[in-house]
């Protein structure tokens, strides 16, 4: 970097870092690894630039030791960076040229532009990116091609989903402000469908319990027999006097209707049963049965 020296009123020197290499160097560098930015490159909501691997390891990393980095203080999950998309400068050549150090290195030549304008991505020009789609323009793409949808994707995007990128302290300022109301908007929202889903479930629970009009005047009981029919017993509402029967007590009308049902079952599966060798009408009498020397698979 290129430091320059001045003199203040008390004739104390001071160092002042170039504006142009810091600018070079935000726009080059990782602000949490500080290595040469690389795809996949990602930016938070405050507008900062990383390499997605760094910030991986950094919130896989559960150490109690971990030194607190400023730049990701407010990164919390992966879901508060935005993966970019971005348009490749088709000038940009690369470190492929200044391997050797023979050639002059060109600071402001960048390996971004903007896909609408063609601007170079250098700290120059002010960029922006879409919170909803994380594709990159200038300042001047979103001035002059005025639209709702993003230019290179379609996506619909609002004003309160364009972040600028590398911003000044006052535009982080703004921007903390909007990721800050975001953050607890969508902690109220979450806070509001549990309750919602909670008091569903509990009205479920209360229609399930408390039986109906129509289950109180008719019920239906199946009962499984031993044969492997189903009984029905019809439990009916009988008014004597004016008075209605106690539920839970059956009448002498469902009685005798039982009793009825029980018997035809009952000559019905008789004459089911009698289909089997098993049963007692198939099998022979000791006369019928042949003598041991003419035993036959026949024999019951």
């Amino acid at each position: 970097m290129k430091i320059r020296k001045s003199l203040t009123a008390d004739g104390r020197k001071f160092r002042q870092v170039d504006k142009n290499a810091e600018l070079v160097a935000r726009w080059t560098y990782c602000a949490l690894s500080q290595e040469k930015l690389r795809r996949p490159i990602v930016a938070c909501e405050l507008g900062r630039l990383y390499n997605k691997d760094a910030i991986i390891e950094f919130l896989l990393d559960k150490s109690s030791d971990k030194t607190p980095v400023e730049a990701v203080s407010h990164i919390k999950s992966i879901k508060h960076v935005t993966e970019l998309n971005l348009a490749e400068n088709p000038a940009w050549s690369g470190d492929k040229e200044s391997i050797k150090g023979d050639k002059y290195d060109d600071n402001q030549s960048a390996r971004f532009i903007c896909p609408v304008v063609g601007l170079e991505m250098n700290g120059k020009h002010r960029f922006f990116f879409l919170r909803n789609c994380g594709c990159v323009f200038s300042e001047r793409a979103l001035k002059e091609i005025k639209s709702e949808v993003c230019h290179k994707c379609g996506v619909p995007f609002q004003e309160e989903d364009v972040i600028i990128l590398n911003g000044n302290k006052e535009d982080v300022e703004v921007l903390k402000k909007r990721m800050e109301d975001r953050r607890l908007k969508s902690k109220l929202e979450k806070k509001s469908k549990k309750c919602k889903s909670a008091e569903s479930a509990s009205q479920q629970d209360i229609t399930e319990d408390s039986p109906g009009p129509s289950k109180a005047k008719n019920e239906k009981d199946c009962i499984n027999s031993s044969s492997g029919e189903k009984r029905q017993i019809i439990f009916t509402k009988s008014s004597d006097n004016g008075n209605s029967s106690v539920p839970g007590k059956v009448n002498k009308a469902s009685s005798t209707t039982t009793k009825r049902s029980i018997a035809d079952s009952e000559e019905k599966s008789e004459a089911y049963k009698s289909i089997f060798t098993s049963h007692s009408s198939a099998k022979r009498s000791k006369e019928e049965c042949p003598n041991w020397v003419t035993h036959t698979a026949y024999y019951f």
